[in-house]
């Protein structure tokens, strides 16, 4: 491909031509990359499924599923969909981003729940009146 630079022709070969993604997208697309990878990882702990197992599932590599979890936006749409799909069947985006995953609910709930501790009697003694 030619291409015209101040009356100057330069030839480009656009068949090696790549673009890092991360240094021509605005912050607030990347944190959304982030975000959206992060989601993507919650997801796969919530069904309890090991990385390997996910890629593997996905015919995608073990390099690739980390890439897709760290939001690297890079990685192409159609393998984070496979990916996806590979940790939860039938799963679409708009799940995902609403988190209405059944294990994602479930997983919210075990992480509510805290244990209480006992007050010590320092504390009991401040309480009475």
């Amino acid at each position: 491909m030619l291409v015209k630079s101040s009356n100057i022709y330069l030839k480009i070969d656009l068949k090696y031509m790549k673009v890092n993604q991360t240094a021509v997208l605005s912050p607030t697309l990347l944190a959304d990359s982030e975000q959206l990878g992060q989601r993507i990882a919650r997801l796969r702990t919530a069904r309890r499924m090991k990385q390997f197992e996910a890629a593997l599932r996905a015919g995608l590599s073990r390099n690739t599923a980390y890439r897709i979890e760290h939001g690297d936006p890079g990685v192409a749409m159609g393998q984070i969909l496979r990916y996806l799909d590979a940790i939860a069947p039938g799963c679409n985006l708009k799940q995902l981003l609403n988190e209405s995953d059944p294990a994602l609910i479930s997983q919210h709930l075990r992480e509510k729940t805290q244990r209480v501790r006992g007050m010590t009697a320092a504390e009991l003694k401040e309480l009475e009146f």
